[in-house]
């Protein structure tokens, strides 16, 4: 049987694409490798605790003899492990560097030693910087603008430097923004679909014009489907979707799904170097014959639908101490002077 290594894969994408991996290609023993962090969540793999041919292993990307067993033993690698949240990164950067750096680091050197045919790292579209006008294309230079974006920005040059230099065949992907079920009550969409459901207030930085991409989730699982069927090792590319909407948007939208007052809405004060628009150009994709198939509007409604009939995935994550200190050291302040 081949076999397929997801790590960060009880994460919000990672979780998501091992579902769809294990829907799509029953026939592949499937390795789960996540350290389980705040972001890593057991809950995210509950239906697929217990399946034959799927193996959860609790790892670091960093402790390379642990990883090392497992690279060993897989056909394909798919990296989505990472310390992915910009206003997290503003707090406190040194694990970002670490998993986003140094882990893809542990990570190309396992692959190289074990000869693996095909490492898939996962990016984003943010390691280009702010798209004020127009869209960016694969072969745009690297401009990150927060400790995030700057640390899978480091992660995507050494995974080409190690296919340029060592021949190794990885492929990078750099997706605009995604959202569906499981995804961290701390990212934008689940922030402001659970504070509307408890009734507390949603802070919208700045005056909420800042303009993303989206793409459902399920999605992306089929593009990097796709990819690992069509694409080239060696080559980075973009996934998009063209669906493009403001952040204020999103919100009222969501307020309007759930029967909640505008009242709700706060504006407060904006996060430092926030980029105003995101926007990839994903030509080089689309020409292979890849499209996205779900509308954002009705991936939205049934997204904001799954947090409302799942509160007991994410209120005990909202009740954690550790989100609590979170919210309160991110959003607090700047809602007590909205």
């Amino acid at each position: 049987m081949p076999t397929i290594l997801i790590t960060g894969g009880a994460g919000f994408i990672g979780s998501n694409f091992a579902r769809y991996w294990r829907r799509e290609h029953p026939e592949w023993d499937l390795v789960i490798y996540d350290k389980l962090t705040y972001a890593g969540n057991r809950n995210n793999l509950r239906d697929l605790d217990g399946q034959p041919q799927v193996t959860f292993v609790q790892g670091d990307l960093c402790d390379r003899e642990q990883l090392d067993e497992w690279v060993a033993k897989a056909d394909i690698v798919v990296n989505f492990a990472a310390e992915t949240h910009v206003d997290r990164s503003l707090l406190s950067s040194g694990e970002f560097v670490r998993t986003d750096v140094l882990g893809v680091h542990t990570l190309m050197e396992c692959a190289r030693q074990h000869h693996t045919p095909l490492i898939v790292h996962i990016s984003t579209d943010e390691v280009y910087g702010p798209v004020l006008d127009g869209k960016v294309a694969e072969d745009a230079p690297l401009r990150p603008t927060s400790p995030y974006a700057a640390s899978k920005a480091g992660g995507d040059l050494l995974a080409q430097a190690y296919a340029k230099s060592f021949r190794l065949p990885v492929l990078i992907t750099r997706c605009c923004n995604n959202f569906g079920p499981f995804q961290h009550p701390e990212k934008f969409i689940p922030l402001m679909v659970t504070n509307a459901l408890l009734d507390l207030p949603l802070p919208v930085y700045g005056d909420g014009q800042q303009v993303r991409e989206w793409i459902f989730v399920d999605d992306h699982c089929r593009a990097l489907d796709f990819l690992i069927e069509h694409g080239t090792p060696g080559e980075v590319y973009n996934i998009g979707t063209g669906q493009e909407r403001r952040n204020i948007e999103v919100v009222r939208f969501i307020l309007r799904h759930l029967g909640k007052p505008e009242s709700l809405l706060r504006f407060v004060a904006d996060r430092p170097a926030h980029d105003r628009r995101y926007a990839v150009n994903w030509d080089k994709l689309r020409s292979l014959g890849w499209e996205p198939i779900y509308e954002f509007e009705a991936a939205l409604a049934q997204t904001i639908d799954w947090y409302r009939t799942n509160e007991w995935w994410w209120r005990q994550i909202r009740e954690d101490e550790e989100f609590q200190r979170y919210y309160e050291a991110n959003y607090e302040w700047r809602l007590k002077k909205a």
